[in-house]
């Protein structure tokens, strides 16, 4: 890999990881557990869509690791696993069929496939379907979040100076 994409990378998953841990201060804005806005996923749509979805995944699995390192909790690692997989398995699929005004959709759809795998993740870890009595509720919160996210990376994309301003 040459030191300029590595740098890019790094950079990016450092202002993920930055989102990340900011974002882990603010309190929930529902009392359900693993409910939050998701804003470091901005940089995961951003990555897959300006640059490669191998970039995104690599960006994403940064992001994951150090999360769980810095904010000390490791044992959320699966959950953040499950879903970011879900989550980017189904945004590099619409990769292939969405254009540059058109990223709200795999943030929205991302986020609903990062809440079904999180419930699928607490299904097996807690070894009973009951869970999955959230997900309803986990969907609808995804759909107003995974639109923000995916506005905001939309956004950044479309403002090709960004990247330019980034890769300087």
């Amino acid at each position: 890999m040459k030191t300029r994409k590595l740098a890019q990378l790094g950079l990016l998953t450092a202002i993920a990881l930055t989102i990340f841990m900011v974002e882990a201060q603010i309190p929930s804005p529902v009392p359900l557990p693993g409910v939050k806005l998701g804003l470091a996923n901005i940089v995961t749509v951003f990555t897959v869509f300006a640059l490669s979805p191998k970039d995104g995944l690599a960006v994403l699995a940064g992001r994951i690791f150090l999360g769980a390192v810095f904010a000390g909790n490791f044992s959320t690692i699966f959950y953040s696993v499950a879903g970011g997989a879900c989550a980017i398995a189904v945004t590099i699929l619409l990769r292939k069929v969405l254009n540059k005004n058109q990223l709200w959709v795999a943030g929205c759809f991302g986020a609903i496939a990062h809440s079904i795998g999180q419930v699928a993740m607490a299904a097996a870890l807690l070894g009973t379907p009951s869970v999955a009595v959230y997900l309803p509720v986990m969907i609808l919160i995804s759909i107003i979040t995974g639109l923000f996210t995916g506005f905001a990376a939309q956004f950044l994309v479309n403002r090709g100076n960004i990247w330019k301003i980034i890769s300087k």
